[in-house]
């Protein structure tokens, strides 16, 4: 039987094929630091202005930088903190400077995005060690955010949403204040993905699995017998009882599309509250290229709407 052909967006198809008429080098032939730097050109070509707000860079104990974006209406003291994406190795503060204030602002509340140690130069839990301690530093409401924390919404993309779901698992019941909720986009949830939607999807649209693998490379190192370990593979953890409710998204030509779904199923059978939204033919890292995809607004629009929906049942 033939295979179907997956649904395109409109807006998506037309980036794909301009990107295929003007084919660039593969993160997998690149350094790290070329990777990067492709990475941040790709959003300055692509991504929404930032627009208006209020922003702070921070220095956190023990040398972890972020930044704090406080909206012109706050509505509560629930900070979202925010982990950005980018395979563990080409992330940033910049590459997601203008998502996290666009989700300050539709959204009413501080976020603190978190730049974590890159992989390779900081191999796996590094990345893990920083997330959870620059939340823990955030839920004993420091000085320097300016007014009490309530609650937090561990947030973030692709290896940021695989951060917010162990960040979630790790530290819920454990804080002075409580994590009301849990925010995964298009996240990376089972390092061992080899099939499905990983193969499906695994070439064409812009992430591959090849670049799935060199990240996870770049990431886990020599650490392979850890790719089961809950902190790699949040999909493996022997239990989700009792997380608080979650807000998680997927793309329908993402090649981490099954994953996403899979995690999703598991919470509802651990019965956790969880709204899932699928973006139907949408790619990876949307949410950082909506110029590009301006679809891909309205995604972020419905998801921050579903937030809403869970605070408002917290």
């Amino acid at each position: 039987m033939p295979t179907k052909t997956p649904y395109v967006r409109p807006d998506v198809a037309n980036l794909l094929a301009m990107m295929a008429a003007n084919p660039g080098p593969s993160f997998t032939d690149m350094s790290p630091a070329e990777g990067r730097a492709m990475y941040q050109g790709m959003g300055q070509m692509l991504e929404l202005p930032r627009g208006e707000i209020s922003s702070a860079d921070l220095t956190l104990p023990g040398g972890i930088k972020a930044r704090l974006y406080t909206p012109a209406s706050l509505e509560n003291g629930t900070v979202v903190a925010y982990y950005h994406g980018g395979g563990w190795v080409i992330g940033d503060l910049e590459t997601h400077d203008q998502l996290c204030a666009e989700i300050a602002r539709a959204l009413g509340r501080r976020v603190l995005a978190v730049d974590y140690r890159l992989a390779p130069e900081a191999r796996f839990p590094a990345a893990a060690e920083d997330c959870l301690a620059a939340t823990r530093w955030l839920a004993g409401s420091p000085a320097e955010l300016g007014s009490a924390v309530t609650g937090i919404i561990p947030a973030g993309d692709s290896a940021g949403g695989h951060m917010a779901a162990l960040v979630t698992r790790e530290l819920h019941g454990h804080l002075p204040v409580p994590i009301v909720a849990q925010w995964l986009i298009y996240p990376v949830t089972d390092m061992t993905a080899a099939e499905g939607s990983m193969v499906e999807l695994g070439d064409g649209y812009v992430l591959t699995k090849a670049t799935m693998d060199w990240f996870i490379d770049a990431y886990m190192g020599s650490a392979t017998d850890k790719l089961l370990h809950p902190w790699a593979s949040p999909l493996h953890a022997e239990t989700l009882d009792g997380l608080p409710p979650a807000m998680l998204m997927t793309c329908g030509l993402d090649p981490l599309r099954d994953q996403g779904r899979a995690y999703a199923g598991r919470l509802i059978e651990h019965g956790v509250r969880t709204i899932f939204r699928e973006a139907a033919g949408q790619i990876h890292g949307c949410f950082t290229i909506r110029q590009g995809i301006p679809s891909a607004q309205d995604d972020l629009a419905g998801c921050i709407t579903d937030l809403k929906l869970l605070l408002a049942g917290a």
